[in-house]
C-alpha cells in the first residue's frame, strides 16, 4: 500500500528496490532483441540528419540562423533531443500497453511481492533507459559528422535520462487511460509530433508568430533542445538551469500522475 501523510491527503508511492527487477526484466527482453531494436534508433536520425542537414541545408543561408551556423549544425542538437523522446514515449506507450493488456505482464508481476508502484516506476525507468540508449547512438552519429563543438556534449546522455524519464512519465500517464492500443495514435499525433515543429528543432523559434512562441514554451522538447544546443555548442548560461528545473518539475508531476492513474486502472 501507499504511505499516507496525515492531514495532507497525500499518499506517497510505495516504491522499493523491486522496481529495479521490473527494469531488469525489460532489459533482458531488449538484450534478446537488440539487433532488431537497434536499427530504427540509429538509421532514422542518420537519414534525417543527412537529408535535411546536407540536402535542405544547401538551400538555407547561414545568415538565416543564429550565430551564422550551418543548418546541419543547427538541427543536430534538436535531432539529439526528439528521437530519444520517441524512444522513451514509444516504450511507455505501445510497449507498456502491450505488456499490460496483451501479455498481462503487469498482473503477473503484482501477484508477487512487487507493488504496482514498483511496476510503474520500473517501466518509466526503462523508458528513460531507452531514451538514454538512443541518445548515445545519435551522439555518435553527430560526432561522426564533426558537429560536436564542446566536450560538454558528453553530458547529453546523462540529461537524456532525465528528459527520457519525463517523456516516459507523460506517455505512461496517457497509456493508463487508453482503452485500446490504437487510441495511442492520438497521443503521438497530437502531443509527440508537434514537439518536432514547436520545439525549435528545425527552425529558430524567433521566426514563429508571437502566439506560437508563447505556446512553444509549454512544449517539453523546447527546453530539452535548448539545453542540448548549449552543451553541443558549448554555450551554457543560467537560463539553461531554468530549462532543467522545468523538465524536473514536469517529470515529477507526471510520474505521480502515472502512479495514481495506473493504480486505478490495474485494481479495477
Amino acid at each position: 500500500m501507499s504511505i499516507a501523510l496525515p492531514g495532507l491527503g497525500i499518499r506517497l508511492p510505495d516504491v522499493s528496490y523491486r522496481a529495479y527487477r521490473v527494469w531488469q526484466r525489460n532489459r533482458d527482453v531488449y538484450l534478446r532483441l537488440w539487433k532488431a531494436e537497434a536499427i530504427w534508433p540509429l538509421a532514422e536520425p542518420l537519414i534525417t540528419l543527412f537529408a535535411l542537414g546536407i540536402g535542405l541545408g544547401e538551400l538555407i543561408t547561414e545568415a538565416e540562423l543564429p550565430g551564422d551556423q550551418r543548418y546541419i549544425e543547427f538541427i543536430a542538437p534538436g535531432i539529439l533531443a526528439v528521437y530519444p523522446m520517441w524512444s522513451a514515449a514509444g516504450e511507455c506507450g505501445w510497449g507498456s500497453f502491450f505488456r499490460m493488456e496483451n501479455q498481462r505482464t503487469y498482473h503477473a508481476i503484482v501477484a508477487t511481492p512487487v507493488s504496482i508502484e514498483d511496476v510503474i516506476t520500473g517501466e518509466i525507468l526503462w523508458g528513460a533507459t531507452r531514451g538514454f540508449i538512443s541518445s548515445v547512438y545519435i551522439l555518435v552519429v553527430i560526432a561522426a559528422f564533426l558537429l560536436l563543438d564542446s566536450p560538454m556534449a558528453l553530458l547529453v546522455p546523462i540529461l537524456a535520462y532525465i528528459a527520457g524519464f519525463m517523456f516516459a512519465s507523460i506517455s505512461l500517464s496517457y497509456t493508463s487511460i487508453a482503452r485500446s492500443i490504437s487510441s495511442l495514435n492520438y497521443f503521438f499525433a497530437l502531443f509527440i509530433t508537434p514537439q518536432f515543429w514547436l520545439g525549435g528543432v528545425f527552425f529558430p523559434l524567433e521566426r514563429l508568430p508571437e502566439e506560437l512562441q508563447v505556446a512553444s514554451w509549454f512544449v517539453p522538447a523546447t527546453h530539452v533542445v535548448d539545453i542540448y544546443r548549449g552543451l553541443v555548442q558549448g554555450h551554457l548560461n543560467l537560463g539553461h538551469l531554468g530549462h532543467l528545473a522545468w523538465i524536473a518539475v514536469v517529470a515529477a508531476i507526471f510520474y505521480y500522475v502515472a502512479l495514481i492513474s495506473m493504480r486505478r486502472r490495474l485494481i479495477q
